[in-house]
């Protein structure tokens, strides 16, 4: 009987594992990498390695285009959109700030940061409104930056009298370590959350219990609403090691609880709640596997081993877009 219940109990899981992927479907391939990606017009819009630029279409991968931004080979990891333009920044330095019209996709340098620290880990638009961070310059004040291009104002200056330690900065692994909902804008350094008011401009900082050191710490978070959220991470060196690499919050990032300690699949460069489900429900991706939790990020099931996919969102309540290295992906899952 304790036999019959070991193999029944296998047979389960396997049949669990499998029933969560209904299609994993390949629909880009190119000699890149991929840590930033937009949705817009029905079309999966990214930047990546060697200045490129470019989208597929979600419903005929035929259809897709590809520009470089630059003849330099710049590296790009974010990539954000208004209604009119996209904007990346090149995560070296100088680091310079490009828009690219939607319509004509001619593009254009907005603004440039030569100091020799300048490396850009992510960039989002909200109300309007455009936000970056950058690795600190030698003086380790907090280089945060809001932009509004229609009024050619750049402003960083906002947040710099907090300090950062020595060393901390930010992983830029897939455009998603700062994350904005209503008036708050969060921030997730290589050691923390830092909790951005963006009425009063007033800063928090909060300590996750994750892992921290020169390769290990957080690498992506996201927020449901204003108060609950997941960051995740790890160890990009040794991305099998999966202790004290998630955590979550129920009060908007002030305490947050690690998770699955040692119970999930490692490293992970991304985390995507999925669309109304509260945060209940969650993807992510790593440089080894993919994962996902249906209980707020307490309990996680390895559903794919395909390795090197970096960023990933959703594109309605069951496909999600996966990007890395060399390829875009789509995945359709079962619920």
């Amino acid at each position: 009987m304790k036999k019959l219940l070991l193999v029944l109990l296998a047979c389960t899981g396997t049949l669990a594992f499998s029933q969560k992927i209904e299609s994993f479907t390949t629909i880009f391939n190119d000699k890149i990498s991929i840590r930033a990606i937009e949705l817009y017009d029905n079309k999966v819009w990214y930047s990546g390695t060697d200045s490129k630029f470019g989208f597929v279409d979600l419903k005929n991968p035929s259809n897709q285009k590809q520009i470089e931004l630059s003849q330099k080979k710049l590296q790009f990891r974010t990539l954000a959109q208004d209604k009119k333009n996209f904007y990346t920044i090149n995560v070296e330095s100088p680091a310079e700030f490009f828009k690219i019209d939607k319509k004509s996709l001619k593009s254009e340098v907005i603004f440039k940061d030569t100091a020799k620290t300048a490396f850009y880990d992510a960039l989002i638009s909200h109300k309007q409104k455009f936000y970056t961070y950058s690795d600190p310059d030698n003086n380790l004040k907090l280089k945060f930056i809001k932009f509004d291009y229609n009024k050619k104002h750049f402003n960083s200056e906002l947040y710099d009298k907090l300090l950062l330690r020595k060393g901390e900065g930010a992983f830029a692994g897939s455009n998603t370590n700062i994350i904005a909902f209503d008036n708050w804008i969060w921030i997730a350094t290589s050691w923390k959350i830092l909790r951005l008011n963006i009425k009063d401009n007033s800063i928090e900082q909060f300590y996750t219990g994750m892992e921290t050191g020169y390769s290990t710490g957080i690498f992506s978070i996201d927020f449901s609403d204003e108060n609950f959220g997941v960051a995740v991470g790890g160890n990009y060196m040794n991305p099998e090691n999966n202790d004290n690499n998630i955590a979550t919050t129920n009060n908007g990032g002030k305490n947050w609880e690690i998770q699955a300690s040692g119970k999930n699949g490692g490293y992970k460069s991304c985390v995507k709640i999925r669309p109304n489900s509260k945060g209940k429900d969650m993807i992510a991706v790593g440089s080894k596997n993919i994962e996902f939790s249906n209980d707020y990020g307490k309990t996680w099931t390895k559903i794919s081993e395909e390795k090197s996919l970096f960023t990933c969102e959703w594109v309605d309540e069951n496909t999600v877009v996966v990007a890395g290295k060399d390829r875009i992906v789509v995945l359709k899952l079962k619920f």
